[in-house]
């Protein structure tokens, strides 16, 4: 294990009617004024956006309102917080929705304080050093944006899928109340499991030091989700299963997992940013077409811990058969494996793959995923 360092300052509220207290958590803050960042109007229709605004109602906080955000988020929206956060003069951000709203606020936080373009921030020519204050009720369990300090932005213009990192974008109270996830459909279920459980083996695979600890960790949070996913399909409203799904999501890209590892890299989200940039697909779908194919050209490269998975997760004892059972779970749960569940013909495989081969350098792993490397892991997926 690797020396390190670990600190996680985000209080997490977790259980049923944790959202109705919203704005004793911003008031204890000494937040007067907030940005209410959420995706679609269903939180007014569910009654969730009524909860909120009592809550704050009651607390003397005001609030602006900016809606509409979509899953993979774009930078245009991101530009319109800032604007928004600007002329108000706001004090904090308050992201009500999935992981997309809070990366979008994440972002809106940061430009909000900077004088120049956000967008620098995403190309590494500026560096966060402060934003608002985060704070969020996550309504869909997957990208663990909820306990990190990540965010995954997509410039509408030039169709680069990039992130951001910064201690000052930690959220400083995340409430997780597994009933307002109930109503997720089966099918984004199903891409947040496939999204939690990218999370897991982008460093279970590719550390060149992983600890036993953290391994275990990993294979608790995979196996956990399976079963849960599954509970799940045959009844939405399991709070047990429900609750055990959101608390593995947020663990799985909290930090933890991390502990004393050396060597991580990300070549299933760095090839599945380029992939949903090109064809806008749900980022957790994306994932489970990218995994596989990734899996079956790497796995020589860390062939044992690969035969652990296997043996840790499905009982079988060789790094193929893992493989193979992992992509006959993603099948079964109605989660794509292949490019033709969302009608990707081969002719689109060139933007993706100039793409990713652009993304690879950006996340510097050009030297291994050079152009002809993404080609040959993408054509698996065909």
């Amino acid at each position: 294990m690797k020396n390190f360092s670990f600190c996680n300052p985000t209080q997490i509220e977790f259980g049923d009617g944790k959202e109705k207290e919203i704005g004793q958590h911003l008031h204890h803050n000494g937040i007067k004024k907030v940005l209410l960042t959420y995706g679609s109007e269903r939180i007014k229709k569910d009654g969730l956006f009524d909860t909120v605004v009592d809550s704050l109602k009651a607390h003397t906080i005001e609030y602006v309102e900016l809606g509409g955000i979509v899953s993979n988020p774009l930078l245009s929206k991101v530009y319109e917080g800032v604007d928004a956060a600007k002329a108000h003069k706001v004090d904090a951000i308050l992201s009500v929705g999935g992981g997309s709203v809070l990366d979008s606020s994440k972002a809106i936080a940061a430009g909000a304080l900077y004088d120049g373009d956000v967008w620098d921030f995403f190309l590494g020519k500026s560096f966060i050093t402060k934003a608002l204050p985060i704070f969020d009720i996550i309504t869909l369990a997957a990208t663990g944006s909820e306990m990190n300090t990540g965010a995954v932005i997509t410039n509408d213009k030039t169709h680069q899928k990039y992130f951001i990192q910064a201690q000052a974008l930690y959220p400083k109270v995340s409430i997780i109340n597994p009933k307002l996830q109930s109503s997720v459909t089966k099918e984004y279920l199903v891409y947040s499991a496939s999204d939690v459980i990218a999370h897991c083996i982008e460093g279970y695979f590719t550390a060149t030091t992983h600890p036993t600890l953290m391994s275990k960790q990993i294979e608790a949070i995979i196996t956990t989700v399976m079963e849960t996913t599954e509970k799940l399909i045959a009844n939405p409203n399991d709070y047990t299963a429900r609750a055990e799904f959101a608390w593995a999501a947020t663990c799985a890209l909290n930090g933890f997992t991390y502990v004393g590892t050396a060597g991580v890299s990300y070549p299933n989200h760095m090839i599945e940013h380029a992939l949903s940039a090109i064809c806008n697909v749900p980022h957790g779908a994306g994932l489970s077409i990218v995994m596989p194919a990734w899996m079956k050209w790497y796995y020589k490269n860390n062939e044992a811990q690969f035969k652990r998975f296997a043996k840790a997760i499905f009982g079988l004892d060789s790094a193929v058969e893992g493989i193979e059972a992992l992509t006959t779970w993603f099948d079964k749960i109605g989660t794509p494996t292949k490019f033709s569940h969302f009608n990707i013909e081969e002719k689109t495989l060139p933007a993706i793959i100039d793409n990713a081969t652009n993304n690879a350098i950006y996340f510097g792993m050009g030297e291994v995923y050079t152009k002809e490397t993404i080609t040959e892991i993408l054509k698996q997926a065909l």
